[in-house]
């Protein structure tokens, strides 16, 4: 059975006696308190008091696939700042900052993060930890880089096979881990 009711930020909605604090709620000195308008579901079965924000913030999950903008490669993992999560209109809520272990890029072995992304690249990644800090990983062939700017004009790189890019300006070419459908992805 559950009690439901509309509560605020700051209401004392129950005592840890006889519920356990759950999502948008939190405990301080023995009593429950709502950290988020919305409404207070209290589950005499689970023990727990909730609160169920009308307008819920875009927290990522484990499984979550995102779209990210890589900050940095070092030789054993990059680091990418997460702008958007796939499917999802709202802006993403908490963490942001993640980390790419190299041996989480690609199927296959790779000796070096800077021979599969680079600094800039757009990328689609899954999220496969959020603890202690924000984990990525890009294994997948739907995951990977969908879009790439020459390092030397900036010119957007066109693919060249499975995992070539070539810039039509600078008759340079790049190797890259890309997604399947790199190029064909609206990245704003």
């Amino acid at each position: 059975m559950k009690e439901r009711r509309e509560v605020f930020p700051g209401d004392e909605v129950a005592v840890e006696e006889e519920y356990l604090a759950a999502d948008g709620t939190y405990a301080t000195d023995g009593k429950i308190y709502a950290s988020q308008i919305g409404i207070l579901e209290l589950d005499k079965e689970e023990m727990t008091a909730r609160v169920i924000s009308p307008n819920p913030p875009n927290v990522l999950r484990e499984g979550d696939v995102v779209f990210a903008i890589v900050a940095d490669t070092r030789s054993t993992m990059a680091t990418a700042d997460v702008v958007a999560a796939d499917g999802k209109l709202r802006e993403v809520g908490g963490e942001t900052y993640a980390t790419i272990h190299v041996s989480k890029i690609s199927p296959g072995y790779t000796d070096d993060v800077s021979k599969e992304l680079r600094k800039g690249d757009h990328i689609r990644a899954q999220v496969i930890g959020i603890k202690p800090s924000l984990q990525l990983a890009t294994k997948d062939e739907h995951l990977g880089v969908i879009r790439s700017l020459c390092s030397r004009c900036r010119s957007e790189l066109v693919r060249k096979g499975k995992t070539q890019l070539y810039c039509e300006q600078c008759d340079r070419s790049y190797t890259r881990k890309l997604a399947d459908d790199y190029g064909n992805v609206v990245f704003q």
